[in-house]
């Protein structure tokens, strides 16, 4: 039977000012599960479009070698819920449109979360007060306070949850990350990468269903339920008439998401400031973009090319460009004062002319480096300064979901932990607002909240 939302729910904080006041959350009891090592990890999806339906069938495919099955998903659109109802193979009642009967079901142990972006961070944590652990999809969260919310309510609970940029489980940015912290490349000054594509039909314009909508019978395969998925009461989004783009296409509007920088340059930030700043991340100085709506002039209302530089504390400096005009980007590199780290066979270093010496001798375990004699009768270095490089092998590893799996079984160390989630939101963030007020953001890491330069 579902219940009122808001009878044991906490409500969610909808602004600055009310998290400032102290405003407590609601408690609610746990629901969890005491999980042994071999026991079957009993999961649900929250949010079945096109990831969230990924992730469903992904899930399932995986059931013996992961020892895990899905038992429920959650959906406010019939058609999707009834398609993956389907896809689970559970029966009826397995599906739902209300997210909190999952977290209500004391079988389930973890959620994985593919809504849009506004709802990620309420359905999270009240998952963890529920004693679930989260996959929450990227990007984190919609707005910075959210993201904070979200990072202290893993830390109040305990409980697992990973953030969703693939990019982080990628061999070569854990390789990165141990060349770096062992100072094969020096003191990191800046990097550099991009996410862009291109198409002939705009950018996220996704097909729409024709008779899809809110007026629909509630059982009939089109009924969407609107105000649920704007979420207006709880101050989640404004509550409009029923509008197919913004549904099908909510990647177009900043009342659901950040557009290009929170879609596709999260994926980039996320893995870069691992490798750079470790595993926790780490937040912003200063966040400047630039950018606009130069080609795809429809309703949206986010860029369709979108550029950002992220200064940070430690004295290092991330370039990123997203753009859907033209597919061409930049290579994702990593620059040290003693060699320069591209992503090649694994990862691949290279010295710097200047400081030479240097890299050599801090790269003596895995350089092959020595002296000729030139025509001359000199010694001269071999090979010569500034040519020097070598590649190191990035060892394999689980994917995304297959860590999230391992830190809720055995406690494996999350490929994107919220730390890391939270602070790569809040210079995403600062780079939508850059953008949009037309104004270099700044980072208070005392009150932990942006303010124009």
């Amino acid at each position: 039977m579902t219940r009122p939302a808001n009878a044991t729910r906490r409500l969610f904080l909808k602004s600055t000012t009310a998290m400032a006041a102290g405003l407590a959350w609601m408690p609610r009891r746990s629901y969890a599960r005491v999980l042994g090592a071999n026991d079957r990890l009993n999961m649900a999806v929250i949010g079945t479009g096109g990831m969230g339906s990924g992730h469903t069938r992904g899930l399932v495919n995986r059931k013996d070698a992961d020892n895990l099955d899905v038992i429920q998903v959650c959906d406010v659109y019939r058609r999707r819920l009834n398609n993956n109802i389907k896809t689970i193979g559970k029966g009826a009642d397995s599906g739902t449109m209300r997210y909190e009967e999952v977290l209500d079901n004391p079988d389930v142990d973890a959620v994985v979360i593919a809504t849009p972006d506004h709802w990620h961070t309420k359905i999270a944590i009240e998952a963890m007060e529920a004693g679930k652990d989260v996959y929450c999809e990227k990007p984190l969260s919609l707005t910075i306070e959210q993201a904070i919310a979200c990072r202290d309510a893993v830390h109040r609970t305990g409980r697992v949850l990973q953030v969703g940029p693939q990019g982080t489980s990628s061999p070569g940015i854990w390789a990165a990350q141990d060349a770096i912290r062992d100072g094969r490349i020096g003191k990191v000054s800046w990097s550099q990468g991009s996410y862009c594509r291109n198409s002939r039909g705009g950018q996220f314009n996704w097909h729409i269903d024709p008779d899809a909508g809110p007026n629909n019978d509630r059982s009939s395969d089109g009924y969407v339920d609107w105000d649920r998925w704007l979420g207006h009461e709880y101050g989640l989004a404004e509550k409009i008439d029923w509008n197919a783009d913004h549904f099908f296409r909510f990647r177009k509007y900043y009342a659901y998401n950040g557009g290009l920088a929170t879609d596709l340059l999260y994926h980039k930030l996320a893995p870069f400031t691992k490798a750079i700043s470790g595993h926790d991340g780490e937040y912003p100085k200063r966040v400047v973009a630039s950018g606009g709506t130069y080609l795809e002039k429809d309703e949206r209302d986010i860029p369709d090319t979108f550029m950002m530089m992220v200064d940070y504390p430690s004295e290092h400096t991330i370039v990123l460009a997203s753009v859907m005009t033209n597919d061409v980007g930049v290579e994702d590199v990593i620059r040290g004062q003693h060699g320069t780290l591209t992503f090649k066979d694994g990862i691949t270093l290279s010295e710097q002319r200047t400081w030479a010496a240097e890299f050599r001798t801090n790269n003596g375990d895995l350089l092959e480096t020595g002296t000729r004699t030139d025509d001359q009768g000199r010694q001269q270095p071999d090979p010569p300064h500034g040519q020097a490089s070598f590649a190191i092998e990035a060892p394999g590893r689980r994917d995304h979901m297959g860590n999230f799996i391992d830190a809720v079984r055995n406690g494996d160390e999350l490929a994107c932990n919220v730390d890391l989630g939270a602070s790569t939101m809040v210079a995403i963030k600062m780079g939508v607002e850059s953008l949009r007020q037309n104004k270099v953001m700044l980072w208070d890491a005392e009150s932990e909240t942006m303010r124009p330069a």
